[in-house]
């Protein structure tokens, strides 16, 4: 299914054709422990089921101190 998917850290926008978000980390080649996921405006666990035209960002994690 196509969906898109903006990385806020590289401020890029990716078309995929994928069915999971354990797919898109694979594809993108990204770490998920690394990033929070928003589906829809919406965050959600990388165990979430994908829609169709789904728009997924997947933000930063900042720690500091």
């Amino acid at each position: 299914m196509k969906i898109n998917v903006f990385i806020q850290r590289k401020n890029e926008n990716h078309n995929l054709d994928v069915n999971s978000i354990k797919e898109i980390f694979t594809r993108l080649s990204l770490n998920e422990n690394e990033v929070i996921i928003v589906r829809n405006d919406e965050i959600i666990t990388k165990d979430a089921k994908l829609n169709e035209n789904d728009r997924i960002e997947l933000l930063s994690v900042i720690s500091g101190g």
